[in-house]
């Protein structure tokens, strides 16, 4: 589904990024992890086209997505990032304006069905015609994640998705994003800091260390020694009700 080849980014004269390189499989949910300032937002800007990448490719089903105009990204790729701005439109219309990639001359009941659908897996039904301005930050991350949703992209990149939300709504974005990936095949990309909450939701993991990719695999990759290595942390993984954690202990 994606295949980013030899990106590499530049602010002025930091680099940021090189040579990076990774696949995402059709429905496969990957976390990319590492250290604040390692280009993890950056590599998600990159991949949308949002920033211009100083080399490499991105490469969605085969099309290369940086030669493709606002709209036609769009259609391929949903994106949200760590923060929402806020208008005077209501929930459901906010969301509903995911479906302006793929809407004709009209609204039809499709559209809107999905949009329904989506509010409600989301837990969003009670603030469907509350203005966004008057939603807490949490809620409106929760907003922005619906609009993507209802794109029906092929792939979805989310920068830090659960930073605004208590426990309960980060399981519930979790399972809805996972569910919604598993049955519409949709490639997930996401940037977290919580490597306990990645372990629960992740079929596999990308570690940025220094703007180059330090590990790329499963949970079996998530060791102490990697985890020291990247954040300069000593940690025990363990094993608890079928997960992995991973747990600080004392110098």
């Amino acid at each position: 589904m994606l295949d980013v080849n030899e990106l590499g980014f530049d602010y002025g004269t930091r680099q940021i990024l090189k040579d990076i390189g990774f696949g995402v499989l059709p429905g496969e949910v990957v976390v990319v992890l590492g250290p604040n300032g390692v280009g993890k937002s950056t590599l998600l800007r990159c991949i949308n086209s949002i920033l211009k990448p100083k080399s490499g490719t991105v490469m969605v089903e085969g099309e290369n997505l940086l030669a493709l105009g606002r709209d036609e990204i769009a259609k391929r790729l949903g994106y949200v990032a760590q923060r929402t701005e806020t208008s005077r439109i209501t929930t459901f219309d906010a969301v509903l304006l995911g479906r302006k990639p793929r809407l004709g001359w009209n609204v039809n009941a499709r559209d809107l069905k999905i949009v329904h659908e989506m509010i409600r897996r989301l837990g969003l039904e009670a603030l469907a015609l509350r203005n966004i301005d008057s939603i807490s930050g949490g809620e409106l991350q929760k907003v922005a994640i619906a609009r993507a949703l209802v794109q029906e992209p092929n792939l979805i990149l989310l920068d830090e998705p659960t930073s605004n939300l208590d426990l309960k709504n980060q399981i519930e974005i979790l399972d809805a994003i996972r569910q919604v990936a598993k049955e519409q095949n949709i490639s997930v990309v996401l940037t977290m800091h919580d490597i306990n909450l990645a372990l629960r939701y992740a079929d596999s993991f990308l570690i940025i260390k220094e703007g180059k990719i330090f590990a790329r695999g499963g949970p079996e990759i998530i060791t102490p020694e990697v985890i020291e290595e990247v954040y300069g942390l000593p940690v025990a993984v363990e094993s608890f009700n079928g997960f992995r954690l991973v747990i600080p202990v004392g110098n």
